[in-house]
């Protein structure tokens, strides 16, 4: 997928990114629609991807059902407005996964994934607001979007067991998009698309934000499990105290750099960040080889690498010359050659490797691990 045609990536960061919407037309010089309507409904049919369908009856209701969904199911929709969503569509279709290049300004660690919608005329999810930032690619048909303000948590939702609807809805701006055009949307901006005419497309673009409760909440975890049971409160100085219904001023301190020390270690939260982070969001998509391979099974030529679209890749420097990688939650310490392959498989999709590059024992080592687990797959340059 070409980058964005005419698009200052340090200006969006500088000016737009997490601060308003912004429409951008005719993003690409040839929009092509990566997926067609029929292979995103044979997607939301198979049990291991996760899918939804929304319906409208009438006007103010939604109906939400969770897939797996039989084929016959889309053809009894009836004539009422319906919406299907299918989640992580990047994990199956190369093409689909071609559309985050474009917005790799943005850090890998960053991206969710590409949820696919398609929707007949009139058909949407109604009112809503997102946590994290999206990227809307308009892939076929067309679909107005309404934009209002930012809400926050109290802002007043209709009742429905799955799907978050804004009761109140304040249109500050409307757009009616075209194949290829793009709306980005900041956290906590209440949005609401609905399809113009049939067979309408969009791509959507995420991009994670952790809450600050996760993240306590996890590395949390991470500490206790490391905790030994003999890790205890002492105070060998203890003194007589006034009143012994006292807790001093002293046993808090203690008692407080006790809590803070143990979360407060820099290079442990980094480590654990970065293993936190890729950990895969499906590990159903296997491309590990029925057979484990050798460094000797390793061409001897240039070696050429792809990256399973399932898989998250990485890295935190370390000094000058070494690196930690993070590959689907497993973390590896790489210096020198195996340094430089470390960020390079982080930087490309597909790459290719030096011979002198794969002689490194580290390096050989570091790349048969990594398509044994099925992150990488190996082949002969073309």
């Amino acid at each position: 997928m070409p980058a964005l045609r005419a698009f200052d990536a340090e200006g969006f960061l500088r000016d737009t990114w997490q601060k308003r919407p912004l429409l951008i037309r005719n993003a690409w010089r040839d929009w092509s629609n990566p997926l067609e309507p029929d292979e995103l409904a044979g997607l939301a049919c198979e049990a291991e991807i996760q899918s939804r369908l929304v319906r409208q009856p009438k006007p103010g209701r939604w109906d939400l059902e969770h897939g797996p969904f039989a084929p016959e199911r889309f053809a009894a929709l009836g004539d009422c407005p319906w919406t299907l969503l299918v989640q992580s569509v990047d994990h199956h279709v190369p093409e689909v996964a071609a559309l985050i290049e474009p917005f790799r300004f943005i850090p890998d660690w960053r991206i969710d994934d590409v949820m696919v919608s398609y929707a007949t005329d009139g058909g949407g999810v109604g009112p809503h607001f997102d946590q994290y930032d999206v990227f809307l690619v308009q892939g076929l048909g067309r679909r107005r979007w309404r934009v209002g303000r930012r809400c926050d948590n109290t802002a007043r939702l209709l009742p429905h067991d799955g799907l978050r609807l804004l009761a109140e809805f304040e249109q500050v701006d409307e757009w009616v998009l075209e194949p290829g055009d793009i709306l980005y949307v900041p956290p906590g901006f209440a949005h609401d698309g609905v399809a113009v005419g049939e067979d309408c497309m969009t791509y959507s673009i995420g991009f994670r934000a952790p809450s600050r409760g996760d993240l306590v909440s996890a590395f949390a975890d991470h500490v206790l499990d490391r905790l030994g049971e003999d890790d205890r409160y002492t105070d060998p100085d203890l003194a007589p105290p006034e009143n012994p219904g006292e807790i001093s001023a002293d046993a808090l301190a203690r008692l407080h750099d006790m809590v803070t020390g143990a979360l407060a270690d820099r290079e442990a939260f980094a480590t654990w960040f970065g293993a936190y982070v890729t950990e895969p969001r499906d590990e159903r998509l296997d491309w590990a080889p029925e057979d484990e391979v050798t460094a000797e099974d390793l061409p001897s030529g240039p070696v050429s690498l792809e990256r399973n679209p399932a898989s998250r890749f990485s890295f935190i420097r370390q000094g000058e010359d070494a690196v930690a990688l993070f590959v689907d939650g497993r973390t590896y310490r790489c210096s020198g050659p195996a340094a430089d392959a470390a960020r390079k498989i982080c930087a490309d999709t597909q790459l290719e490797l030096a011979a002198e590059t794969i002689d490194d024992p580290a390096v050989a080592e570091l790349i048969v691990d990594l398509v044994n687990r099925g992150c990488l797959a190996v082949s002969e340059p073309g």
